[in-house]
């Protein structure tokens, strides 16, 4: 998955053929010609696509973070502009952008690629941008135990871009606060300044 850890959808690998004729009785039905050349491959195409884009499901999240470490620091950690790509659970259509994650250590640290796994785990499945964003910060404060996370997710969604009110370059931006990101507005505001820089 992005470059750090392949994973495949086990699911869509099992049902391989099932998969194929849906997808080629889709095209038909939308008034293709599945015989002409440019589609016969669609149907494998899309089907080793789904391995791919519903990666997510073969993964348990919380897993991903792997092994913590005993670290004193207790300062802010930051990974920002983490590249996701998911699809809409509404439309099927695929939406993109960045992830910004901070969070204040109390003795546990995970590797760093980790939390752009753990970005993977969750994007890799039919979502909502809102579910992303708590889904980061309720598995990164389940697993690490922090003092605090700050979750900030920017996405481009197709389903308002290409289709629907059609407004391309609109971004939508979300939030999820635990600890003391919420107690205090200043380590809030810190955090919100880094990812800008």
């Amino acid at each position: 998955m992005g470059g750090v850890k392949d994973y495949v959808n086990g699911s869509v690998s099992a049902n391989r053929e099932k998969i194929e004729y849906h997808v080629q009785k889709i095209l038909e039905l939308i008034g293709e010609d599945t015989g002409r050349e440019g589609l016969l491959e669609t149907p494998a195409r899309v089907t080793r696509m789904y391995e791919e884009i519903f990666a997510g499901y073969s993964v348990d999240p919380r897993e991903v973070l792997g092994v913590t470490f005993d670290e004193s620091h207790e300062e802010l950690v930051i990974v920002k502009d983490i590249v996701y790509y998911s699809q809409c659970e509404h439309h099927m259509a695929p939406f993109f952008g960045k992830v910004h994650i901070g969070y204040i250590p109390s003795g546990r640290i995970a590797g760093l690629s980790k939390l752009a796994r753990l970005v993977e785990a969750v994007t890799r499945r039919l979502q909502v941008q809102e579910r992303i964003t708590s889904q980061i910060a309720d598995i990164m404060t389940e697993v690490l135990d922090p003092n605090g996370v700050m979750v900030v997710v920017e996405g481009e969604h197709l389903c308002m871009c290409a289709r629907g009110v059609k407004k391309p370059g609109s971004k939508t931006v979300t939030s999820a606060v635990r600890g003391i990101f919420r107690e205090n507005p200043a380590t809030r505001a810190e955090f919100l300044s880094l990812i800008k820089e």
